[in-house]
C-alpha cells in the first residue's frame, strides 16, 4: 500500500433507501475515522426518491460523490461501479440500511492501516458486544455458507456474509468481480483467498432489520451463493487481472519449479542474485545460500516476497528494473545471476545482459532460461508479456557480445513444445488457465522422461555463461568445470 497518508473509500450501494439515507450519511460523516475518506454512493435506479435525497446531501458535503444507474443491477453491480469510481487506498462496503454502525469503521480498517492485513472483515459472530435477535434460519444460512466457503478456501472465517469488508484498493481493483447481486459476498471472499490475501476478522455489533423494515436478501440469494462458491472455487479460477501474478500462482508448487531448479542447481553458487524473482517460486529453494538477493520491477512481487522472507538475515529484496541494474544497488557481489523466463520481457535485453556481466564476480555464472523458436510466437506470448522468442545461435551471440563465455546451451521441456503448439496454434488459446497448468503438473513425470528425445525441440532454452576469471585466477565451476554443450 502507498506510503503517503492512506485514504478510505466508503462504497455505499443504494436502492430505495430514502427512509435511512439521511441518518446513514450523518453517521458516516461523523464517524471517528482518523484518515481522509470519501463516500461513493451508487444509486441503483431507485424509485422512491433516494436519488433526490442523495443529491441534496452531496450538495452539502463534498466528501459525498454520486453515481446514478439508469437500470437496476443489484448490490454487486452497484459496488462494481463504486470500485471503478473510488480514489482511495482502502475500500469498505457500507449498506444503506443502518444494520452496521459506522462508528466501528476505524476498528474494521485498523488491521490494514497497521500493515497486518490486506483485507479485514467485520464479524457479527466473533465475540460481538451486542446484536439484534432476528431470524434463526437466516443465521443458519449465513453460517452454512461461511462453513462451505471455509471448506473450499481453507480459511477459518466466522462471518463470510458480512457487509463490512475492507480491502486494499490495489488488490480490489485487480480482482475481477462478476456477481451482480448478493453473490458478490462469497465471490469476493473466495477471490481474496485465491490471491493469498492476509484476512483479519474484527468483532462488530449488528442491528439487523426485518423484512418489514426493508431487508432484501431472500432464500434464493442463499441458493445462488452456493452456486457462486462452487463456480469461483473450481470452475472460473481467474482471481486477478494481474496476469503475471495469476500465472506464477498457477505454477507455484513442487512440480515445474523443482524441475527447473534441479536443471540449474549444479551451476548455482553461494551468493545469488535472482533477477525477476516474481513471488519467490524459485527463491524458496535457495534460502540456504550465503546471500540471496531478489530483484523484481513489480512492487507487488517485491512486497509479497519480502513478506515471506525478509526476516532472514541472508535475504534482500529490491524493486529494480534489470535494465537499470547496477553494482551500487546490491549489498553483495553475486557469484551467480539467475534469470529465468524474464529476459524476453524487457525491451533492451542487450543492456540487461551487460548489467548481469558487470555485477557478477569474475568467474561467476549467469543462468538463463528463455522461450525458444520465433515461429512459435503467438497470442499466448503476448498474454505472458513476451516481446520475443530466442534461438540458440542468437542467444549465444548476445551473451558473447556482453563478454560472457558460453558454457552450456540446451533445450528444456520438450513436451511443453508440443503443448504450446496445441494451445497456441490448434486451439488458438490466448491464455493458459490454471487447469492447464494443473494438468501439466500431473503429467510432469512423463515430460521429464521425454527430455532424451533430441529430435523434439524444447519450448525453452537453458543457457549457462561464465564471466571470465581475472588474469591468473583459476575458476572452479560447481559443475566440475563442465565443457560447452549444445543439446
Amino acid at each position: 500500500m502507498t506510503t503517503k497518508e492512506p485514504k478510505l473509500s466508503i462504497l455505499v450501494p443504494v436502492y430505495n433507501e430514502r427512509r435511512t439515507l439521511r441518518t446513514l450519511m450523518r453517521r458516516l460523516l461523523q464517524s471517528p475515522i482518523q484518515i481522509p475518506f470519501e463516500i461513493i454512493a451508487v444509486d441503483d435506479c431507485s424509485r422512491d426518491g433516494s436519488r433526490e435525497i442523495l443529491q441534496e446531501l452531496a450538495a452539502e458535503d463534498s466528501r459525498i460523490r454520486l453515481v446514478f444507474h439508469t437500470e437496476n443491477t443489484g448490490k454487486g453491480g452497484a459496488i462494481h461501479t463504486a470500485i471503478k469510481e473510488m480514489t482511495g487506498d482502502i475500500a469498505l462496503v457500507q449498506d444503506a440500511d443502518l444494520e452496521y454502525d459506522p462508528n466501528e469503521i476505524p476498528r474494521v480498517i485498523a488491521p490494514i492501516l497497521d500493515g497486518r492485513a490486506d483485507a479485514s472483515f467485520g464479524s457479527r459472530y466473533a465475540g460481538r458486544e451486542c446484536r439484534r435477535v432476528l431470524y434463526y434460519m437466516h443465521t443458519v444460512m449465513n453460517k452454512t455458507l461461511t462453513w462451505l466457503t471455509n471448506l473450499v478456501t481453507d480459511l477459518d472465517l466466522t462471518d463470510m456474509e458480512t457487509c463490512y469488508k475492507a480491502v486494499r484498493a490495489d488488490i480490489l481493483k485487480q480482482t475481477p468481480l462478476k456477481q451482480k447481486r448478493f453473490g458478490m459476498e462469497p465471490e469476493l471472499t473466495v477471490r481474496l483467498a485465491q490471491w493469498g490475501a492476509r484476512i483479519y476478522e474484527v468483532p462488530i455489533s449488528y442491528s439487523g432489520r426485518s423484512y418489514a423494515e426493508g431487508k432484501k436478501i431472500t432464500w434464493k440469494d442463499g441458493v445462488q451463493a452456493l452456486f457462486v462458491i462452487f463456480w469461483v472455487a473450481f470452475i472460473d479460477r481467474k482471481f486477478t487481472t494481474h496476469d503475471g501474478y495469476y500465472h506464477l500462482k498457477a505454477v507455484r508448487g513442487p512440480g515445474v519449479n523443482h524441475w527447473m531448479f534441479d536443471t540449474i542447481k549444479p551451476f548455482v553458487g553461494n551468493d545469488v542474485l535472482e533477477a525477476g524473482c516474481g513471488i519467490g517460486n524459485l527463491s524458496e529453494m535457495m534460502l540456504n545460500k550465503s546471500s540471496l538477493t531478489c530483484v523484481d520491477i513489480d512492487p507487488l512481487f517485491v512486497e509479497l516476497i519480502s513478506r515471506r522472507f525478509s526476516h532472514l538475515e541472508n535475504f534482500t529484496a529490491i524493486k529494480q528494473d534489470i535494465v537499470d541494474l547496477k553494482t551500487d544497488n546490491l549489498k553483495n557481489t553475486p557469484d551467480t545471476v539467475i534469470c529465468l523466463n524474464v529476459l524476453e520481457l524487457v525491451n533492451n535485453d542487450e543492456q540487461a545482459l551487460q548489467n548481469f556481466y558487470d555485477v557478477l564476480q569474475p568467474g561467476g555464472n549467469l543462468i538463463l532460461m528463455v522461450p525458444q523458436h520465433g515461429a512459435l510466437f503467438s497470442g499466448l506470448d503476448n498474454r505472458f508479456g513476451h516481446l520475443r522468442r530466442y534461438d540458440k545461435e542468437k542467444l549465444e551471440q548476445l551473451l558473447t557480445k556482453a563478454g560472457f563465455e558460453v558454457r552450456s546451451v540446451k533445450d528444456f521441456n520438450r513436451l511443453g513444445f508440443l503443448g504450446w503448439l496445441v494451445f497456441s496454434r490448434l486451439l488458438q488459446e490466448k491464455e493458459l488457465s490454471g487447469s492447464a497448468m494443473w494438468l501439466f503438473n500431473l503429467i510432469l513425470p512423463i515430460a521429464k522422461r521425454l527430455e532424451f528425445l533430441s529430435f523434439v525441440p524444447g519450448v525453452s532454452i537453458v543457457a549457462v555463461a561464465r564471466k571470465p576469471a581475472e588474469a591468473g585466477a583459476k575458476f572452479f565451476s560447481p559443475a566440475n568445470q563442465f565443457q560447452i554443450a549444445r543439446t
